[in-house]
C-alpha cells in the first residue's frame, strides 16, 4: 500500500506591499505598488507586487510601472526594501521548521512543504496548516494562503484557489473533479506556446487534456507532452526537495534603531545562538567554525570567525565564542545596526574526536532535546530565556 501524502503549497499574500500596510498603518486600505518609480507615468521599470487594493485596478506583477501608474494615479508607489522584506522571509521559514525538515523554498514568499511524517504532532493535516496560518499571522502580523493536496502541482493550484488569506485541502478522491474545470494555465510550468497549441487542438481546460490519448500529446509536444498528460491526469510524482545540504546555518537581526547598548546588543546575540542551535540539532549536525557578522550604522560591516577542535551544537559554546568575538567591536562603543551568527564545518553529530563526552554533556543535550520537543509542537517562542525576550516583542 503507497503511503499518504500530505504536501503543501504556501504562498504569502502581496507579501511586500502587505508588509509595507503592517509597518505603516496609514497605507491599510490604500492601493500599493512596490516597484520602480512611476515618475508620474513617465517611469521605467515594472510593479514587483501590488496590494489586493491596486489589483481591483487592473494592477498586477511585472506590469510597466508607467502602466500601473495610468491605471492608478492615486496609488501609493514604493520602492522595494529587499533587507526588510528577507527578514520577515527568514522569520517565516523558522516557522517551517517547526512543522517539517522537508522545506522547499520556492521564492522569498513560497515554499512547498511535506508534512506527511510530521503533521500527527499538529492534530490532522489540516489542523497542522491551519496552526502554520495562525503562527504566521501571529509572529509577523501577515497572511498566507495555503493549499494541502496530495502532490505539488494540485497544492500548488488550491493555494490560488481562495486568496487572500485562503485554506483549500483537497482530498486524493476530489483531485480530478477539483482539475477538471480549470483552465490550462494552471498547470505550473506549462508555456504560453504550448497552451496556444493545445487551444489549436481544441483543448482548454485541465480535463480536456486528461481525456485525450497520450499518444496524441506526446506527437504535438514530445516527453513533454507526456508529462504535461500525466499532471492533467493528478499524476505528479516530484517530491519535496530541501534546499541543497547546507554548509552553513546561520540567521541575522536588525535592529530596529540602531543602538551601542551591550545588554540590547547581547540579548539579540543569545537568541541567535539559541535559533542556530536549534537548527543544528534536528539536522543531525555539529559544526567547527563560528563566525560573528557586525553591521554598524555607517554601514561597515566586518565578519570574524574562530575554528574548535571539538565539533559544537550547544547555545552555551556558541554564545560564548560569538561574545569573545563581539567584544572588541562592542568596546569601540559604535552604534550597531545588524548583527548575525553562522555556523558551518559540520560533521555528522555522533563523530567525536574523543571517547567519552564531556561532564556535563549528557546532562545539556537531554535539556536541549526537551527544549527542541517543546518548540516542535508548540513553536520556537514557547519557551525561551528571560534575558532574550527583547528579541521576541
Amino acid at each position: 500500500m503507497l503511503k499518504r501524502r500530505f504536501i503543501v503549497h504556501l504562498d504569502m499574500d502581496a507579501f511586500f506591499a502587505s508588509i509595507e500596510q503592517r509597518d505603516n498603518p496609514g497605507l491599510r486600505g490604500q492601493p500599493v505598488v512596490i516597484g520602480a518609480d512611476p515618475k508620474s507615468g513617465r517611469g521605467r521599470g515594472v510593479v514587483a507586487t501590488c496590494s489586493y487594493e491596486a489589483r481591483k485596478f487592473g494592477i498586477h506583477s511585472a506590469l510597466p510601472i508607467s502602466s500601473a501608474y495610468r491605471k492608478c494615479p492615486r496609488a501609493v508607489f514604493l520602492r522595494p526594501d529587499m533587507e526588510k522584506y528577507s527578514i520577515v522571509s527568514d522569520r517565516i521559514m523558522e516557522i517551517f521548521y517547526t512543522f517539517t525538515h522537508a522545506v522547499e523554498p520556492v521564492s522569498i514568499d513560497e515554499a512547498f512543504l511535506d508534512i506527511s511524517d510530521t503533521y500527527f504532532h499538529f492534530g490532522t493535516p489540516l489542523q497542522a496548516c491551519l496552526l502554520i496560518k495562525s503562527r504566521i499571522k501571529e509572529v509577523t502580523g501577515l497572511t498566507a494562503s495555503i493549499g494541502l493536496a496530495p502532490n505539488k502541482l494540485v497544492a500548488k493550484i488550491a493555494s490560488e484557489i481562495n486568496k487572500p488569506d485562503g485554506m483549500v485541502e483537497v482530498a486524493p478522491e476530489n483531485m480530478l473533479a477539483f482539475l477538471r474545470p480549470l483552465d490550462l494555465k494552471k498547470i505550473w510550468g506549462l508555456g504560453e506556446k504550448s497552451r496556444l497549441a493545445l487551444n489549436n487542438a481544441g483543448i482548454r481546460t485541465i480535463g480536456e487534456l486528461a481525456d485525450r490519448n497520450i499518444r496524441e500529446i506526446v506527437t504535438l509536444f514530445g516527453k513533454n507532452g507526456a508529462y504535461f498528460w500525466q499532471l492533467a491526469n493528478g499524476i505528479d510524482e516530484r517530491e519535496v526537495e530541501p534546499e541543497t545540504e547546507a554548509k552553513s546555518i546561520s540567521n541575522e537581526f536588525t535592529f530596529e534603531n540602531d543602538t551601542s547598548a551591550l545588554p540590547e546588543i547581547r540579548a539579540v546575540l543569545l537568541s541567535l545562538c539559541e535559533k542556530v542551535s536549534s537548527r543544528l540539532r534536528p539536522a543531525g549536525s555539529k559544526g567547527r567554525t563560528v563566525t560573528l557578522k557586525i553591521r554598524f550604522a555607517d554601514f561597515q560591516t566586518f565578519t570574524r570567525a574562530v575554528t574548535m577542535k571539538e565539533p559544537i551544537d550547544s547555545v552555551d559554546i556558541i554564545y560564548r565564542k560569538i561574545t569573545l568575538l563581539a567584544d572588541s567591536f562592542l568596546a569601540k562603543g559604535k552604534k550597531v545596526r545588524l548583527v548575525g551568527v553562522k555556523v558551518s564545518g559540520f560533521i555528522p553529530a555522533d563523530t567525536r574526536a574523543t571517547l567519552f563526552k564531556p561532564e556535563g554533556e549528557n546532562r545539556s543535550e537531554k535539556v536541549y532535546r526537551a527544549i527542541d520537543e517543546i518548540r516542535e509542537r508548540f513553536g520556537y517562542d514557547a519557551i525561551c530565556r528571560s534575558s532574550t525576550r527583547i528579541t521576541r516583542k
